[in-house]
């Protein structure tokens, strides 16, 4: 624990968490609905658009373990700092950029900024509240915000668009990045004894682990134009998954001071976590993707109503993320996670049914809210699950897996169903079905696909987590 935290500290401490936490996930949305003003301005083409994206996602998924693990080797507030302040100059720059290289280039590092921020909140967290009832509310209300930063994004991306220009989707975070870093410097104290063991760094396995996710990643989101035969997204994988490989064998075999110790994984709780947090990513983030599609190549929405249609959804987030932290405590986080899951489930199967002529209320709102709440009753559970009884010199490294987890299986999912409702409409439109039609199929297809990603979370959730019963942590631990 860090010390003796008064409780308004605690309160300004979460409020710095939860709002960094907000900005990160923003930032992997709300480019979307920037994306035709961006490309008319900058020229660039249909192709080379993606990396405005995709370069964000790649640093940011590349460097979340090696940006969990800096904050237990070199103190939190330090890395926080670090990554608010990397952030908000990254945001400055890519808002003044003229070029699409300077556009490119500045999402890039805003990704490395996110990579350190995004564990590095979940640590503090983890230190600062005791585990129990009070770091479960901590967490419900950080849960809700990084959940509600991801389904904001397309009317916050829209809004600022439209009125201000693409500029100010990066420009809005100079300021809160500021205050963030004055608000670390004034608030946020390291765990009493400061960081925790020999300052060693696993350059080894740092290199490896930083390269292989990245090489993954980057092979992944190059399926959306090359195809998955291809030799541009094969080799690139395949040199990701062996650098994994290559990885575990230094963490578990050279390393003298591992940057991810393999016992770690004997924690099943951290583990079964980390699965379900990878199949509520791969379902999620592909939902948010073709809802919005659905409403503006379909029904025909501006990008101020998608933003606006998906407000509901955003204020079922909040209130299923609050409900959950109350509901772990009472009936632990499988339990919850489990339903939360199944419900996500139940949302994606009602998106499946989805018309041409369909209408806010009969093919969006309800399906969206059951998805919704379910994302609010996983995402909390999933993330107490995978901190629960972590050492304290662990617990930004937990934070870096539990995020990492995510991202892949965001990257992933996406890429998967984006290739499979783009081959299922390709097939009938051949088979001369209008455009609409043909769109709808396709997304009929991947909300079913995605649907089965999330039942699979659920019964992992069910099998791993659900027998578990809430337990406090032991005393040594805090220690």
């Amino acid at each position: 624990m860090q010390g003796e935290v008064d409780a308004a500290t605690k309160r300004w401490i979460l409020i710095l968490c939860c709002l960094s936490q907000f900005m990160v996930i923003l930032d992997v949305s709300v480019v979307n609905v920037a994306l035709p003003s961006i490309r008319a301005d900058l020229g660039f083409s249909a192709v080379d658009l993606q990396w405005v994206v995709n370069a964000y996602a790649l640093t940011f998924a590349g460097f979340l373990l090696l940006g969990g693990r800096a904050a237990d080797l070199l103190g939190q507030r330090r890395v926080f700092v670090f990554g608010l302040a990397l952030f908000a100059l990254a945001s400055l720059a890519g808002g003044l950029s003229e070029g699409q290289g300077e556009l490119v280039a500045a999402r890039a590092v805003q990704g490395l900024g996110g990579a350190v921020v995004a564990p590095v909140t979940l640590s503090i967290i983890t230190t600062t509240f005791a585990e129990g009832a009070e770091r479960n509310r901590a967490l419900a209300a950080w849960g809700a915000m990084g959940a509600a930063g991801g389904a904001a994004g397309a009317l916050i991306g829209g809004v600022l668009t439209d009125l201000l220009g693409w500029q100010w989707i990066l420009f809005i975070n100079v300021p809160i990045g500021a205050a963030g870093v004055i608000g670390a410097l004034r608030f946020v104290r390291d765990p009493e004894g400061g960081p925790v063991g020999e300052r060693h760094f696993d350059v080894a396995g740092a290199v490896t682990v930083t390269a292989g996710l990245m090489a993954l990643t980057f092979g992944i989101v190059r399926t959306d134009t090359e195809g998955w035969g291809s030799p541009a997204t094969l080799v690139p994988m395949a040199v990701g998954l062996a650098l994994l490989g290559l990885f575990v064998l230094i963490e578990g075999r050279w390393s003298r001071r591992p940057l991810v110790p393999l016992e770690t994984f004997r924690s099943r709780s951290l583990t079964a976590a980390n699965v379900v947090v990878f199949f509520l990513g791969s379902s999620v983030f592909a939902m948010w993707y073709f809802v919005s599609l659905y409403m503006q190549q379909v029904l025909g929405y501006t990008p101020i109503e998608t933003g606006l249609a998906f407000l509901p959804m955003t204020f079922a987030i909040a209130v299923a993320s609050t409900l959950a932290g109350r509901l772990v405590s009472l009936l632990g986080p499988g339990r919850v996670l489990s339903a939360g899951m199944a419900l996500v489930t139940a949302g994606m199967i009602g998106f499946s049914f989805v018309g041409t002529d369909g209408t806010f209320v009969g093919d969006i709102l309800w399906p969206g809210v059951i998805a919704a709440t379910g994302l609010g009753f996983s995402f909390v559970p999933v993330t107490i699950a995978a901190v629960s009884g972590v050492e304290r010199s662990r617990a930004g490294l937990a934070s870096g897996l539990v995020n990492t987890s995510r991202q892949l299986g965001g990257a992933l999912g996406l890429a998967v169903l984006a290739t499979i409702a783009s081959s299922h409409s390709a097939s009938l439109a051949a088979n001369g079905e209008p455009l609409p039609q043909a769109l709808t199929g396709g997304f009929h297809v991947a909300f079913l696909v995605g649907a089965a990603f999330a039942a699979a979370g659920a019964l992992t959730a069910l099998g791993a987590l659900a027998r578990r019963a809430p337990r406090p942590r032991p005393a040594s631990v805090e220690t």
